[in-house]
């Protein structure tokens, strides 16, 4: 595909708690690995990859465990994906973490389902500046769009700009988005005279993400081919892209 350097997003601990809906979102609900596993596939492949960390935030030890994975070499935290509110207690105390670090932090926002009250989370990001957070899935990017229904995870049709992810983006320095996944894909399709415009007014807060489980490598079914095609199908400005693909992420995680 071209990609010189990836970043491992792990899950954490499979545990049946309220937070992963007693356990059906383990494994970030798509049979991913834990932490470990990203280590080691960074370590075995020099230079290829770069791994966030990964801890139920409210089961015991959590901060604990993601802090000895941060001394070991782990660059972020993330992508947490808990069923709970995203400025409850023992997600404030992750924020902490990466604020003492100053670590990115990968967040999944879906209604109702994972990291709850987005409409809240301007105050996470007031409180915690030195902490980079990269935004993510289907609430998160239903949210370019000014009159979105929260309960809608993949809306179609003309976007109204305004929407709380764009304000969110303009108005804080510390937010960055992610074009993962089809709600990535989603959000840029349903409207291309929107995604045009919007890759050029946030060309410094969006990265380049695919949700790829590296499975196909390559052809239609391979998601991270086909996001890399998507970002290009709305920018032909190689500066544009080159922050998109590369530059903005390298600004805001250790990659050295």
């Amino acid at each position: 595909m071209g990609i010189t350097r990836s970043v491992l997003l792990p899950a954490a601990s499979v545990v049946k708690m309220f937070s992963t809906h007693l356990g059906d979102s383990n494994g970030l609900a798509a049979r991913v690995s834990k932490t470990e596993a990203a280590a080691k596939l960074t370590e075995k492949h020099p230079g290829k990859f770069v791994y966030f960390c990964n801890e139920v935030p409210d089961m015991e030890g959590a901060v604990k465990t993601m802090e000895g994975w941060l001394n070991k070499g782990a660059v972020g935290i993330g992508e947490l994906k808990f069923n709970l509110p995203c400025d409850s207690p023992p997600m404030i105390r992750i924020f902490e973490l990466a604020s003492a670090y100053e670590v990115p932090v990968l967040i999944h926002f879906q209604h109702e389902k994972y990291n709850l009250g987005f409409e809240r989370f301007h105050k996470v990001l007031e409180r915690f500046p030195k902490v980079n957070f990269i935004g993510h899935a289907q609430t998160w990017w239903g949210n370019i769009d000014a009159t979105h229904e929260q309960s809608v995870m993949y809306p179609e049709g003309k976007v109204t700009p305004g929407g709380l992810t764009d304000r969110y983006l303009a108005d804080y320095p510390n937010m960055y988005g992610d074009l993962s996944a089809n709600s990535g894909r989603n959000a840029l399709g349903r409207d291309p005279e929107h995604a045009a415009a919007f890759l050029e007014r946030h060309q410094d807060k969006l990265c380049l993400g695919t949700d790829c489980p590296d499975i196909e490598g390559e052809g239609e079914k391979c998601t991270g081919s086909g996001q890399i095609a998507n970002v290009r199908q709305f920018s032909t400005s190689p500066k544009i892209l080159g922050k998109i693909l590369s530059k903005n992420a390298r600004r805001i995680i250790r990659f050295a």
